[in-house]
């Protein structure tokens, strides 16, 4: 599912049309990316729990030349399921 379905989806579901269901879809995005970026989670009950992690920096290995490089620290999104949506899936 993309996000122009996800807005379908919510636009069938809610009754809205389809600019106030995309509005409600990115509202909800935005929240959670600026959540993010604060640095704190974004739990949502029933599906998962968003969080920032940080990866510290390493030595790597290019692998055309084999050269070694410095992989620079930096920070990833990850994603856990709640339960629910675990017992959902399976």
């Amino acid at each position: 599912m993309n996000k122009s379905e996800l807005v379908a989806k919510v636009a069938a579901e809610t009754g809205f049309s389809q600019a106030d269901a995309g509005r409600a879809v990115e509202s909800v995005l935005s929240g959670i990316a600026n959540t993010l970026s604060a640095g704190n989670e974004a739990r949502i009950a029933g599906f998962g729990t968003f969080a920032v992690s940080s990866r510290g920096a390493r030595m790597g290995r290019n692998p055309r030349t084999g050269e070694s490089i410095e992989v620079k620290a930096s920070k990833s999104v990850r994603f856990r399921p709640a339960k629910a949506l675990k017992d959902a899936v399976n």
